[in-house]
C-alpha cells in the first residue's frame, strides 16, 4: 500500500488543514481543552468538512486530539508527570543526538549551527526566535545521521506541540538558550561526544524547569479565578 492508498493520509487539502491546525496548537491559539469544531474550522481555514474531519483524525492518531464525552475533539491536556515524562525523553533522545553529532557532523554542518545561534541571538524574543531555534535542533539531530533516533524525535516532538507557545518569548530564557547552545557547540567543535551530550541535557533541562514553573503560574491562576 502506497502513502496515497493510506487511509488515514489526509488528502492535499486535509494536509494543508493539517498544517495550519499543527501550527495554532504551537502557537498557542488552539491551547489545551479547546474544542475542534468541524462547522466552525472549516468556515475558518476556508475547506470543505471533509479535509478538517481529515485533519482531525491526523491529529488524533498523533495524539494531540482526543474526544471527551459530550464535548468532542479537543486538544489534549497533560497533566505535570506527562509534561516531565517528555522533558526527560527529549533530554534523552537529544542529548544523545549531540553525542553521535559530535562524531558525525561535518564542518560545514557545525558552521551552519554556528550562524543559526548567531541569528536566533539577533532574533531576540518571538516567533521567529521559536522559529530559528527549531532549525537549530533539528539541524543539529540530521547532523547525528541516524534515521531511527530522528523519528523518535518526530514523534517527541508533536507531543510537545500541545505545551504550547515557545519559551524563547520571554527574554530571559531566549538569552540563556542562545548562551547554552554555545557550550554544545564547543564541545561539538572539541568532538567531545560526551561532553556534548552534558551540555544538551543540561540545556533540556534548564528549559524543563521554567516550563514547570510557568506550569505551576497557571494553575496558581486558575485556583485564584475559581
Amino acid at each position: 500500500m502506497t502513502l496515497q492508498d493510506d487511509p488515514l493520509q489526509p488528502g492535499p487539502q486535509g494536509n494543508s488543514a493539517y498544517q495550519r491546525l499543527l501550527d495554532e496548537i504551537r502557537e498557542g491559539s488552539l491551547p489545551p481543552g479547546e474544542r475542534l469544531r468541524e462547522i466552525e474550522l472549516s468556515e475558518r481555514l476556508g475547506v470543505s468538512r471533509t479535509p478538517v474531519r481529515e485533519a482531525i483524525r491526523q491529529l488524533e492518531a498523533d495524539g494531540l486530539v482526543t474526544h471527551v464525552p459530550r464535548q468532542g475533539a479537543t486538544v489534549r491536556s497533560l497533566d505535570y508527570a506527562e509534561v516531565m515524562e517528555l522533558y526527560e525523553m527529549r533530554a534523552v533522545l537529544e542529548g544523545t543526538a549531540a553525542r553521535l553529532a559530535a562524531r558525525a557532523a561535518s564542518d560545514v554542518e557545525l558552521d551552519e549551527l554556528d550562524v543559526l545561534n548567531d541569528r536566533l541571538a539577533e532574533a531576540g524574543t518571538g516567533p521567529e526566535a521559536a522559529r530559528i531555534n527549531r532549525i537549530f535542533h533539528a539541524t543539529l539531530l540530521d547532523a547525528a545521521k541516524n534515521r531511527f533516533l530522528a523519528k523518535s524525535m518526530l514523534s517527541l516532538q508533536k507531543a510537545l506541540l500541545i505545551l504550547g507557545p515557545s519559551q524563547l518569548l520571554d527574554g530571559d530564557r531566549a538569552e540563556a538558550a542562545v548562551a547554552e547552545h554555545r557550550l554544545i557547540m564547543a564541545a561539538l567543535k572539541a568532538r567531545d561526544g560526551a561532553a556534548a551530550e552534558n551540555e544538551m541535557r543540561a540545556h533540556i533541562h534548564a528549559a524543563q524547569r521554567m516550563r514547570i514553573r510557568a506550569l505551576q503560574e497557571r494553575d496558581r491562576t486558575t485556583d485564584q479565578t475559581q
